[in-house]
């Protein structure tokens, strides 16, 4: 994992230059559904085959992606296939993203929910969240029902964890010790 992250922080570092220009936006969103791409075992696989020439590699990925990208990411993406670079890109995607939250002042909370929250309950929720953790926050919410009830925010390496699982497992651990 270290590795990829030391692959990865050049070429974001770099990609975040270009994009700082530009729509960092869009750059995000295309980027982000690019990462996804990148994820699939498949298409890594078919990355490798030395039958596959790069350009086939960035059809599929483009064409997955659903997208039209910008001529920057178009870029960018045939850069880190003729590099063999594919398997990092969704480290630098993410290294990226990190950079660019930082310049905008912002953190990703991921908020682990046992139960959807409606968009009144987490506006409230975020606007408590940001005082609490200082700084604008960006929500990302999931659903995780072993959480029973309540909720667990993680902030790059804070967590605030007010879930039922949680008092659960302090009770448990206060009573056996």
């Amino acid at each position: 994992m270290a590795e990829l992250a030391t692959i990865a922080r050049p070429y974001a570092e770099a990609l975040y230059q270009v994009a700082s220009q530009q729509d960092t936006k869009a750059w995000q969103e295309q980027l982000s559904a690019l990462a996804l791409v990148a994820q699939d075992g498949a298409l890594r696989q078919f990355a490798e085959d030395p039958k596959v020439s790069p350009d086939q590699v960035y059809q599929v990925m483009a064409s997955a992606a659903k997208l039209t990208l910008l001529p920057g990411v178009q870029n960018f993406v045939r850069e880190v296939i003729a590099n063999g670079r594919l398997a990092a890109l969704p480290a630098m995607v993410q290294q990226f993203h990190e950079l660019a939250n930082a310049a905008a002042g912002v953190a990703d909370a991921h908020i682990y929910s046992a139960y959807p929250i409606e968009p009144a309950q987490l506006a409230d929720v975020v606007g408590m969240l940001e005082k609490r953790f200082g700084r604008k926050l960006q929500a990302h919410v999931e659903l995780e029902p072993g959480l029973i009830g309540g909720i667990r925010v993680v902030v790059g390496d804070e967590v605030l964890d007010t879930s039922v699982k949680a008092r659960l497992e302090r009770m448990k651990v206060a009573l056996t010790a």
